[in-house]
């Protein structure tokens, strides 16, 4: 079973993007310039990652095992990025709601395919029917939230 407090956690980090997107947004207007936004942003993240990172582990990565790194292991700084950049220009312009339920319904299917096919070295986990009804839920819940959303205006 897994542990409350890493299920809390969990919560606790996916609360804080949607406030994410919205305070950036704001950070990039009181700015001038949107696009400086995540770059503030980023550079907070990377402060606080290492003095997080020299706390814990009282070290920091070795140059020479920079070597031993794949290039696609680089990858996730440039999701990241992506992710927070995209984050701030969008969700001030099609809503928190509209960004959020779509990046999640995303991250939820190339999840379930991860999984199923165990890309990236992930443990394969066949797609079964109650993944499969609950992605037509998710995808259903999308287009919900977007119905809503013409119907207002």
């Amino acid at each position: 079973m897994i542990s409350m407090r890493l299920i809390v956690w969990a919560l606790l980090a996916g609360a804080g993007i949607p406030i994410m997107g919205i305070i950036n947004g704001r950070l990039g207007k009181s700015l001038g310039v949107t696009l400086h936004a995540p770059f503030v942003a980023l550079t907070i993240a990377l402060i606080v990652s290492l003095l997080l990172t020299v706390m814990i582990t009282k070290s920091l990565p070795m140059p020479e095992k920079f070597s031993e790194v794949k290039l696609i292991e680089y990858f996730g700084g440039f999701i990241v990025a992506f992710y927070v950049i995209s984050a701030t220009i969008l969700a001030p312009r099609i809503g928190v709601v509209n960004f959020i339920a779509c990046a999640v319904s995303a991250q939820i299917i190339v999840s379930v395919l991860i999984d199923h096919f165990g890309l990236f070295g992930a443990m394969i986990r066949p797609i079964s029917l109650y993944r499969l009804f609950g992605i037509v839920l998710l995808l259903s819940g999308l287009i919900l939230t977007q119905f809503a959303e013409s119907k207002v205006e």
